[in-house]
């Protein structure tokens, strides 16, 4: 089996995939197995950036892929120890908040829980509180 390291995959298709990657050689043929791959944007708001990560193929059970090297436009290493935490994070958090038949799972991560109707009469209160002042 050959060196394993972090990064980026660039293919034929226009997909850019971070993952663990190793290098074989089956009977002359060049192959990349990457492990855990994942899509990973950096996006832009108010506040400054952030990354959005989610995985390269979201309905599969597997962990380990075979891609081959003539469906890839370029590859790179990546040394980048925040990327590099970013994905490890991303593999190590076990908390899922959509289920696999679409619900959404209720966690206290997503901030205050109310009724309809205690969020109205708050937004009301509020709103009353800045035509006052």
């Amino acid at each position: 089996m050959g060196e394993e390291f972090y990064g980026i995959i660039k293919l034929i298709t226009g997909e850019e995939i971070f993952a663990m990657i190793t290098v074989e050689e089956n009977d002359g043929t060049t192959m990349l197995l990457v492990q855990n791959p994942v899509i990973m944007k950096v996006l832009n708001n108010g506040t400054g950036q952030y990354v959005k990560v989610k995985p390269w193929l979201e309905l599969s059970n597997e962990d380990m892929f075979i891609i081959n090297y003539d469906r890839i436009v370029t590859m790179s290493e990546v040394k980048d120890e925040q990327m590099i935490k970013f994905y490890q994070r991303y593999l190590e958090d076990d908390r899922l908040d959509i289920e696999i038949d679409g619900k959404v799972s209720i966690n206290p991560q997503m901030g205050f829980i109310s009724t309809v109707e205690e969020a109205r009469i708050k937004l009301e209160e509020l709103y009353k509180l800045n035509i006052e002042s």
